[in-house]
C-alpha cells in the first residue's frame, strides 16, 4: 500500500506523459496552464488508493485517475469563469489570462479529453465504469446551477446549501472511490461503502473551504481572503448565521451584504463571531469527517490497508490551503 505523499509521486509521474497537441496554439495552451497550476490531485489519489485496497495499481487505474482529474480541471475552469474569479491556486485564471472564449472551448476540450482516457480501459465493469462518471458528471452540472440559482437568493438554508455542496464537490470524491474500487474487483458493497466515505469526507472538504475563504492565509490558499463574503457567496457561514440570527439580527446581516467598503469582510467576520459561527463550522467538520471514519471501518477489509485512507483525512481536516 502506498500513501498519499508515494502515490501522487507516481500518478503526477503517469499524468506527465498525457500531452495536449500543440495546435490551436489558443485551445491546448490554457489546458496544460490550468494543470501546471498544481494541485493536491485528491479526487485521482483517492481513486488509486481505493482500487489499490483490492488490486496492484494497473493500466486500468491509472487512465481513470487520470480522466477524473482532467474532468475535475474541466470543471474549475469553468467554474471561475461562472464565479469571475480572478486567482485560482495564487495564478491568474484562465479567463482572465487566455479571454472568455478561450476558457470555455478549452474547458470542453478538456472534459473530451477525459473520456479518451476512459476508452482506454480495458475491463469487464467498463459500461458500469462509464455508466457511474457520466451520472457524476451530471450531478456536479446540477450541482453548479444550484450554486448558480442560489445568488439570486437573499439567503438559503443549510439544509439547501448542503444538498448543493453534496452534488456539486462531494460525488466526485465518492465517485472517484467506488470508480477505483470496482476496477480493483471490489463487491458491490465494499464499493458503495467507499463512495460514501469518500461523499462524506467531501463534505467536510468543502466546509473547509468555506472555513478557509474566511480565516486561512492568502499566501497559503493562493485566494483572496473574504472573497466569498465580498461576492456575497452563500456558504455554510452564510446559511448558518441566517438560522441562528434573531429578526433584528438578520436585517444586520442583510445590510452588511448590501456593502461594498473594505471594511465588508471585517465587520461580517464579527457578526459571525457574536453567533458563533467559525465554531460552529469547525465542530460540523469534524462531524462529518468522523462520520467518513466510521463508514471508512466498515469496509471489510484490513485495517492496515486502511491507514493510508485515515491519513489522508486527517491530512484534509487540517490543511491550510
Amino acid at each position: 500500500m502506498h500513501s498519499y505523499t508515494d502515490i501522487l509521486k507516481l500518478f503526477e509521474t503517469f499524468f506527465a506523459k498525457h500531452e495536449f497537441p500543440a495546435h490551436p496554439k489558443n485551445l491546448y495552451e490554457p489546458c496544460s496552464y490550468l494543470l501546471h497550476m498544481g494541485g493536491k490531485r485528491i479526487r485521482p489519489v483517492l481513486c488509486l488508493m481505493s482500487h489499490e485496497l483490492f488490486a496492484e495499481l494497473n493500466e486500468n487505474a491509472w487512465h481513470t485517475a487520470t480522466a477524473i482529474e482532467l474532468f475535475h480541471n474541466f470543471t474549475l475552469m469553468h467554474d471561475d469563469i461562472m464565479d469571475k474569479a480572478p486567482l485560482r491556486r495564487g495564478f491568474t485564471t484562465v479567463h482572465v489570462k487566455y479571454g472568455l472564449p478561450s476558457a470555455i472551448l478549452s474547458g470542453d476540450v478538456m472534459n473530451i479529453f477525459s473520456y479518451v482516457h476512459l476508452n482506454k480501459i480495458n475491463t469487464e465493469h467498463i459500461h458500469s465504469v462509464i455508466e457511474l462518471f457520466n451520472k457524476t458528471a451530471i450531478e456536479i452540472c446540477e450541482g453548479q446551477q444550484l450554486d448558480m440559482n442560489f445568488e439570486q437568493e437573499p439567503f438559503v438554508s443549510v439544509d439547501d446549501y448542503m444538498q448543493m455542496i453534496t452534488v456539486k464537490t462531494s460525488v466526485l470524491l465518492g465517485a472517484s472511490m467506488k470508480l477505483g474500487a470496482m476496477l480493483g474487483g471490489a463487491t458491490a458493497g465494499c464499493s458503495d461503502l467507499l463512495f460514501r466515505f469518500g461523499q462524506t469526507m467531501g463534505l467536510a472538504f468543502q466546509m473547509k473551504d468555506d472555513y478557509l475563504d474566511a480565516y486561512g492565509n492568502s499566501d497559503k490558499t493562493g485566494k483572496q481572503i473574504g472573497g466569498d463574503i465580498l461576492s456575497n457567496k452563500k456558504t455554510y457561514l452564510l446559511a448558518k448565521a441566517f438560522a441562528l440570527a434573531n429578526e433584528s439580527q438578520q436585517e444586520q446581516l442583510m445590510n452588511l451584504m448590501k456593502r461594498t467598503d473594505e471594511n465588508k469582510v471585517q465587520d461580517t467576520l464579527l457578526f459571525f463571531e457574536q453567533l458563533s459561527i467559525k465554531q460552529t463550522l469547525e465542530n460540523e467538520i469534524i462531524h462529518y469527517t468522523n462520520q467518513a471514519f466510521e463508514l471508512l471501518e466498515k469496509v471489510p477489509v484490513i485495517s492496515k490497508r486502511k491507514v493510508h485512507l485515515y491519513e489522508l483525512a486527517q491530512m484534509l481536516l487540517n490543511r491550510e490551503s
